[in-house]
């Protein structure tokens, strides 16, 4: 289980979180709902200990993350497959290829900078699912792609990463839904 008890957080005396409490299920996936700006990337990045909460305590949460951020965080002269093995490198070649394949990637060398938005999110999804992490944490995992994309690209991150401690970001309610797991919301 993971716990975040009494949080307190505030950004230039502006409070985002006051003696904030709740709980994660470990093994499992947990959506953390809410509208722009309600601190659900803060909530996030405390939890990976980019950010420190003012006062109170986090526990629960050990091991490696594979994280994907709301930002692509690619390099932009890698081509698709160069950025994904970046950060895995034992994958083997044929093992990424066939990944990129069932999210509809293109296989050729061409740097990821020519490649279209929804594209290039797809390369980040797929280096964060191929990543041998402990648990997973995805920051607005589906931002700019279309319905078709985004219901396959859900479909398989939910295969990937069955049985695991997945923390995802949303604002989408029907998104959050079909995680099938535990539903903060945040106002």
């Amino acid at each position: 289980m993971i716990r975040l008890q009494h949080i307190d957080k505030s950004f230039d005396s502006r409070a985002v979180f006051s003696d904030f409490s709740c709980e994660f299920e470990s093994e499992k996936p947990n959506c953390i709902l809410g509208e722009s700006g309600c601190g659900k990337t803060t909530l996030l990045r405390m939890l990976l200990g980019l950010e420190k909460p003012d006062r109170g305590e986090i526990s629960g949460l050990h091991g490696r993350p594979a994280v994907l951020f709301q930002e692509d965080r690619l390099c932009e002269s890698f081509s698709a497959l160069r950025n994904i093995r970046l950060v895995s490198p034992k994958l083997p070649r044929e093992l990424v290829l066939e990944e990129m394949q069932k999210l509809g990637l293109p296989l050729l060398p061409q740097p990821v900078r020519t490649l279209s938005g929804g594209e290039k999110r797809r390369v980040a999804i797929l280096r964060a699912a191929l990543y041998e992490g402990d648990y997973f944490v995805f920051d607005e995992p589906f931002r700019g792609l279309d319905i078709h994309t985004r219901d396959l690209t859900q479909a398989y991150l939910m295969e990937k990463t069955a049985g695991k401690t997945v923390l995802v970001v949303t604002h989408d309610p029907q998104e959050a839904q079909a995680w099938g797991g535990t539903i903060l919301k945040l106002t």
